[in-house]
């Protein structure tokens, strides 16, 4: 489950192709200025974000579609997340040269292409290949929403044009899961994607048709080997968590790609040290509060954003609820954070971000570790506490947090600030979803083996269990055994299953409650800039 792109970074307006004069009103704003641009992208904001999110409650109807493994549900979160993060910061640079309209349509008709391709997917690889796909059609889109936005508005119509943002990405968010029940019980899982095309196309129309080009002709250029050490060092690092039990924690070829991927990880820290004009502007990170913004994004994202996967798995495959009921469930988590974010948006004037962002933390530690009550006998209420806190945690987090990340910089500077962000919360749910399956894997292959003792199946199927025990289908597996060994094993593995969840959950508290410890230490009032606002 993606998380928001930074709704209240606002970069500098650049100036527009056109020439031809207009009056501005007394705050600055043309008299008349056309909603179109705000239509246009907020329609295609609401596109992406509601189906990313509706993605997760799909997962079980996708594994029995296209039989695919565990890994493999992984890679569904996991390529849209790497494309996301790797191609974010360099969108922006590109729609600033190229035009931010052109490249925004761009992005749109990528995504609905992509989105076509997703549902057309005969095969778990064909899947994949396409949510990578849609990953830069989303890149493109979040790096020139903003900007589009910016340069379409000032003044007080720019401020209802965010907060109309604000409340759209929001709203899509939260309704996302409920959405996507609805379509998966009473249509099939492709629909999840085929309803972006008829919305895909409206929103191509309008961008083409009402609104004006912009562009920044002193605009970096574009960083290729950044680009290219960044992406391929971050997808090598999850693809080697991912594989890891199947290869073995201590075999050569994990090692390997272990070592590779931190070679181009530094590579990518020294390529853009030395670069005059870096996607990654690493002089940001001198300021400590900006590093404190950062590590919130991922915190946020990595504790709980990338427990989606495994929540919905537990929820559909093992308590045996459908799309639409697991997706009334996560109303839990979402619809709470939609109710606590505008409260925690208006006290960002008079509390401090330290205390509303590390607090928030806390709360979602809390909320996570109330989790741990689940065991093989519960029921989905033994749940419903801790997702009602995390939500609390999540809703009082993002929207200082999307301030903090602007406001600690040069006004002239927040367009960077923002992407950075944005970044840094897509690779904390690609490094927790695959970090998460890598420990609950090999938990449940333990489990697999101790249950099944002396049991007559061979290597093969045995490996073959304990991937669709990872993903749910526990009677499935059980129902498949020689008789005398059905006996208790699926009571065993429903047991080993959710003190797997208990363990990852530990750890996403642990994510969260760490991530508040550095954000107290690391957030300061002095370091916001003049005009970042807020306190």
């Amino acid at each position: 489950m993606a998380t928001p792109p930074d709704t209240q970074a606002t970069p500098a307006p650049s100036q527009p192709d056109h020439s031809a004069p207009r009056s501005p009103g007394s705050d600055g704003a043309p008299p008349h200025a056309s909603w179109w641009p705000l239509v246009a992208v907020a329609v295609a904001i609401f596109m992406l974000l509601v189906d990313v999110t509706i993605v997760n409650v799909a997962l079980p109807d996708i594994e029995a579609d296209l039989g695919s493994t565990f890994a493999d549900l992984q890679w569904v979160i996991d390529a849209y997340a790497l494309t996301l993060a790797a191609f974010l910061l360099t969108a922006g640079s590109l729609g600033d040269r190229l035009g931010r309209r052109k490249l925004f349509a761009i992005g749109i008709a990528v995504f609905v292409l992509a989105s076509l391709a997703c549902g057309l997917s005969g095969s778990p690889a064909q899947l994949t290949a396409a949510r990578a796909v849609q990953g830069v059609g989303g890149a493109i889109m979040f790096a020139t929403s903003l900007a589009l936005l910016a340069s379409a508005y000032q003044g007080r119509q720019r401020g209802i044009a965010f907060g109309v943002f604000g409340a759209v990405t929001g709203a899509s968010t939260a309704i996302g899961p409920l959405v996507g029940g609805v379509l998966v019980t009473a249509l099939s899982w492709q629909w999840i994607f085929y309803v972006n095309i008829p919305i895909g196309l409206a929103a191509v129309v309008i961008t083409l048709t009402r609104l004006e080009e912009s562009k920044d002709p002193t605009s970096r250029r574009f960083d290729v080997p950044g680009l290219v050490t960044f992406s391929l060092g971050l997808s090598l690092l999850v693809f080697t968590l991912i594989r890891g039990n199947e290869q073995g924690w201590a075999s050569a070829a994990t090692l390997v790609q272990l070592a590779v991927a931190a070679a181009l990880l530094v590579a990518f820290v020294a390529v853009e040290h030395y670069r005059r004009d870096p996607m990654l502007d690493l002089s940001l990170f001198r300021v400590p509060t900006f590093v404190g913004a950062q590590v919130a994004a991922f915190a946020v994202s990595a504790a709980m954003f990338a427990l989606f996967l495994y929540l919905v798995l537990y929820l559909q495959n093992v308590l045996g609820y459908t799309a639409l009921e697991t997706g009334v469930r996560l109303l839990a988590v979402s619809g709470v954070s939609l109710v606590v974010a505008p409260i925690a948006g208006r006290l960002t004037t008079s509390v401090p971000y330290r205390v509303l962002i590390s607090g928030g933390l806390a709360v979602l530690a809390v909320g996570i570790a109330l989790m741990l009550r689940v065991d093989a006998t519960s029921s989905w209420w033994a749940l419903f506490p801790g997702l009602l806190v995390a939500g609390v945690g999540i809703g009082a987090i993002n929207p200082p947090l999307s301030s903090l990340a602007v406001a600690v910089v040069d006004p002239a500077r927040s367009g960077t600030a923002s992407g950075i962000n944005s970044t840094a919360r897509q690779v904390g749910i690609a490094v927790g979803t695959a970090a998460y399956g890598a420990l609950f894997t090999t938990h449940v292959s333990s489990g697999v083996d101790d249950a099944l003792g002396g049991a007559p199946v061979p290597a093969q199927a045995r490996a073959g269990i304990d991937d669709a025990v990872a993903a749910g289908a526990i009677d499935r597996v059980a129902q498949a055994l020689p008789g005398p060994f059905q006996s208790g094993f699926a009571d065993a593995m429903r047991a080993t299953f959710t003190s797997g969840l208990d363990q990852i959950f530990l750890v996403g508290a642990g994510v969260a409650a760490v991530g508040a410890v550095v954000c107290w230490f690391t957030i300061r009032q002095e370091d916001l800039h003049v005009s970042g606002g807020g306190r």
